[in-house]
């Protein structure tokens, strides 16, 4: 998988992104009263070629637990692969503008562009080895803003942690 075509996993339309995974219906137990999972509610999504699996039981409602569980696919999928780091021209226009933009740092996750964008700086913070200096000067951003960034989700910053304890680098601190 490259950069583009997990962008574009990330960014499909729920119906999309649904003929892309495998959905199972589940039952499951735990808190909720009498009447919850009496039918198969919870919803259990499995992405074949990057081998992410994400369940979502939490409500009585299928509908409500499949948007929940797509939600959760998209987010893992940017969390989870990793691709070589494209160089920031070789990225999408709209992408590179957010880098420009005021709101970078502070970018909410519910934004369109949050999930593939994220997953674009842990592709660079991959290929420099989790050097967060490293990483902004080729993002053209400062390290500052970068961790400031990381931190606006807490999978993000955890997926950042991970890469630096890879590398044999000291954790983040917030």
């Amino acid at each position: 998988m490259d950069a583009a075509e997990r962008d574009a996993l990330i960014t499909a339309e729920d119906a999309r992104l649904l003929q892309r995974v495998n959905a199972e219906f589940v039952r499951s137990g735990g808190p909720g009263g009498q009447h919850r999972n009496k039918v198969s509610s919870g919803v259990r999504l499995r992405h074949a070629e990057s081998g992410i699996m994400v369940t979502a039981t939490e409500q009585r409602n299928q509908h409500a637990n499949r948007r929940t569980a797509l939600r959760r696919m998209r987010q893992a999928v940017a969390l989870g692969v990793r691709v070589p780091a494209a160089p920031l021209e070789g990225w999408p226009a709209d992408l590179r503008a957010v880098l420009r933009s005021s709101r970078w740092p502070r970018l909410s996750a519910r934004a369109q562009d949050y999930w593939p964008l994220a997953a674009r700086v842990l592709d660079r913070l991959a290929a420099d080895g989790a050097k967060l200096s490293d990483s902004a000067a080729a993002l053209g951003v400062s390290t500052a803003s970068l961790v400031k960034f990381l931190g606006t989700d807490t999978g993000l910053w955890t997926a950042a942690l991970h890469l630096r304890k890879d590398a044999g680098l000291a954790p983040l601190r917030k």
